[in-house]
């Protein structure tokens, strides 16, 4: 929504066409060159920085309202994407927080307490990962920008935004050993340096070069190429790259690697 007649027709209409009561929260996760970070968007009613949002569409699945959610904010479809929790703690989203009067300026409309959007709402948490290098944040008409953070060096969230980063970030960091992340994060080859700096950024502790891609090529996830990159006289390391098919069946029915 990027105009203020489609914000208007929203929170008079909104509940005709979408779920009242239940939302999406997204933590979109960025990698890139051992950098972890979280996209975070300002709200301009509320003057302050929570997770990128939204409801869910009448016609639409869960899956589909979230993929339609991280698009809207980065552009890019199909991203990887889990569900983590559902959040409904009573006053988990305070009114209070809201400013009515410069709701009222910037959408055109009074807020009444009877509105559809006023009340207690669950939320349900996905989390999605990409290279944050590749992405031109896109803000919408409520909100004053959109920016990724890092997530070693985040700000006070609205809302209970900081717990749904935390856990976010927990179940991502346990999905890793189950599903092989990466493919949309790394280079089409690399070196086996390479896909362990992003499991050991991704992971937030150190993984033992030695042993950690195994099984990944045991797997046939990753294969050796016959080319090397040339970076000394005396280093010159084999690239890999990821076999799709085996990746996406290893995506679709999850593997252990640890």
């Amino acid at each position: 929504m990027n105009t203020q007649r489609e914000i208007r027709d929203f929170i008079l209409h909104g509940y005709k066409h979408y779920v009242p009561h239940v939302s999406i929260d997204c933590a979109i996760f960025g990698y890139h060159e051992r950098q972890l970070k979280v996209l975070l968007i300002n709200i301009r009613s509320v003057n302050g920085l929570c997770l990128p949002g939204g409801y869910i569409k009448r016609t639409e699945t869960l899956t589909q309202a979230a993929h339609r959610i991280v698009k809207e904010r980065t552009g890019i479809q199909n991203l990887f994407l889990q569900q983590f929790k559902t959040f409904g703690d009573p006053g988990r989203a305070l009114t209070r927080e809201l400013d009515e009067k410069k709701f009222s300026a910037i959408t055109g409309v009074k807020i009444g307490k009877k509105n559809w959007l006023i009340d207690q709402t669950i939320s349900i948490g996905f989390y999605a990962i990409t290279d944050f290098s590749k992405v031109n944040p896109q803000p919408d008409f409520m909100s004053d920008f959109c920016r990724w953070y890092d997530i070693h060096q985040l700000p006070g969230l609205l809302f209970d935004h900081n717990e749904m980063v935390r856990e976010a970030l927990h179940i991502m960091q346990l999905q890793l050993y189950h599903y092989p992340i990466g493919i949309n994060l790394l280079p089409e080859k690399f070196t086996l340096t390479e896909i362990h700096a992003l499991y050991e950024t991704l992971l937030t502790k150190k993984l033992d070069i030695r042993n950690f891609p195994k099984k990944l090529i045991f797997l046939g996830i990753i294969k050796k190429l016959n080319e090397k990159v040339s970076i000394g006289p005396h280093r010159s390391p084999f690239l890999y790259k990821f076999d799709k098919a085996k990746y996406n069946k290893a995506l679709k029915e999850g593997i252990p690697l640890h």
